[in-house]
């Protein structure tokens, strides 16, 4: 069972946490819950998005913890290019790769709403914040996002 969910909920925490010993940490503990809660688990066909949430949670915990996690808009790096309208292609790992260099809050918020399906109101539970403020994180993500693509593509075209 480790062989086979290993890698995807190692891909779960990676569009969370940047550090790999980070990952392998929380990687752990999310399955030693799994393997010690797994028979309170009541429907088979439902393991992986159990498993998904535990993992989800763990990279949560383990954000909460870090002293300068902050959940509002940080000021950001990246230098706003204008679109260039070029046939390059932009994979799903680039936009995962992209995502490092949103604040971790803006991250956090676009991860468990675009990625993962959550409600504002979950993510506010899960979070500790308003709704208004998950969904101006989000709106901050995909701002930051979209000028990071631009950027890409400008970098690209040259």
């Amino acid at each position: 069972m480790y062989e086979l969910m290993a890698p995807k909920l190692y891909q779960v925490c990676k569009r969370y946490l940047k550090k790999e010993e980070e990952i392998e940490e929380v990687l752990t503990d999310a399955f030693v819950i799994i393997f010690t809660k797994i028979d309170q688990l009541k429907e088979d066909a439902a393991f992986f998005s159990w498993a998904k949430r535990i993992t989800i949670n763990e990279c949560l915990h383990l954000l909460k913890k870090e002293v300068n996690f902050n959940i509002y808009l940080e000021e950001s790096s990246c230098k706003i290019q204008p679109a260039v309208t070029q046939d390059t292609s932009l994979e799903e790992q680039d936009v995962l790769k992209l995502l490092n260099y949103i604040p971790k809050g803006c991250k956090t918020v676009f991860n468990l709403f675009v990625i993962e399906g959550y409600s504002h109101k979950e993510i506010s539970n899960m979070l500790k914040i308003s709704e208004g403020t998950s969904k101006s994180q989000l709106n901050a993500a995909k701002g930051k996002l979209k000028d990071l693509v631009n950027n890409f593509y400008y970098q690209n075209a040259k």
